[in-house]
């Protein structure tokens, strides 16, 4: 637990000490790849209430995820990185831009979760020189609002949407939780509950789901590999109880393990490190994987 406390102190006290690393409207014109749209995205989007999850948004992939049309075949099944390698950010680093739209403290929160991975594993978020042709773009204001990003590198100026508080939009800066969420999809992980052996440990119900988002819970193909590790009820990755829930009451996801809890926002699971460490090869060397494998296994206290 010592070891939690101090990382996560660690974490606030760089957030508050480093200088701002913002970028203006105007400092930058990204070229956003063509994310795949439903044809009626329009209409759900009126139809779906600004209360329900700031994850779950019309239109998009499993609620969060953007798809490119480059990709959308390949995703019906789940991108395997061992045929696109590519996809993961090279030289286990993420250039970032934070956008200067978002006040002090929201900022704050995003640089924590940033931090926060950093520490946890070997891949390292740094600021953009300005130079490189592949970031991350952390934007505010987007089409669809909510909270997500794509699965992996996509390449140019890569947004990830993490949409601030107010009167009527969804909140993906309750804590720094949502951020690491969307920043492990950026990195190359997918949701917990869409593994192929998923069926298991959870039960999906179906006649619960809105009826235009049951594709959300599909699964992946078993090629698309989980890393041999134990499935992770606790994990930032997966859905909770009543995400698309046809009434918020009935529940779509409820796990076959008596007393378990789905769908917390708050950090990583030992599970969830362990997964992105060895996606990027963090756990290769064993003097590495010692230091990491600790580091992993203090979150499972």
């Amino acid at each position: 637990m010592k070891l939690l406390t101090c990382t996560y102190l660690f974490c606030t006290t760089i957030a508050i000490a480093s200088p701002i690393n913002k970028i203006s409207v105007n400092a930058i014109h990204p070229l956003v790849p063509n994310i795949v749209r439903t044809s009626n995205q329009d209409d759900l989007l009126r139809l779906y209430e600004s209360s329900q999850d700031p994850e779950v948004r019309p239109g998009l992939f499993e609620g969060d995820i953007a798809v490119t049309s480059e990709y959308f075949n390949y995703w019906r099944v789940g991108l395997r990185w061992d045929v696109f390698p590519d996809k993961l950010w090279q030289n286990r680093t993420v250039p970032y831009v934070i956008s200067a739209l978002y006040d002090t403290a929201d900022y704050v929160k995003i640089y924590k979760a940033i931090m926060y991975i950093n520490y946890m594993t070997c891949v390292k978020f740094i600021p953009w020189d300005g130079k490189v042709k592949d970031f991350l773009l952390i934007w505010p204001i987007m089409y669809p609002k909510g909270c997500w990003s794509f699965v992996g590198k996509f390449g140019g100026a890569q947004i990830l949407s993490l949409e601030p508080p107010d009167e009527k939009g969804p909140n993906c800066l309750e804590n720094e939780g949502r951020a690491i969420h969307e920043l492990m999809h950026a990195l190359g992980i997918f949701h917990e509950h869409s593994r192929a052996d998923r069926d298991t440990y959870i039960n999906v119900h179906y006649e619960n789901i809105i009826p235009e988002f049951r594709s959300n819970f599909n699964k992946q193909s078993p090629e698309n590999a989980t890393y041999s590790y134990e499935y992770g009820y606790d994990s930032i990755m997966h859905y909770g109880n009543y995400f698309f829930s046809v009434d918020s009451i009935k529940p779509t996801l409820t796990p076959k393990t008596p007393g378990v809890t789905i769908g917390q926002r708050k950090a990583m699971s030992k599970t969830d490190c362990l997964k992105l460490n060895n996606l990027y090869g963090c756990l290769d060397k064993p003097e590495e994987a010692r230091i990491y494998h600790i580091i992993c296994k203090a979150l499972g206290l």
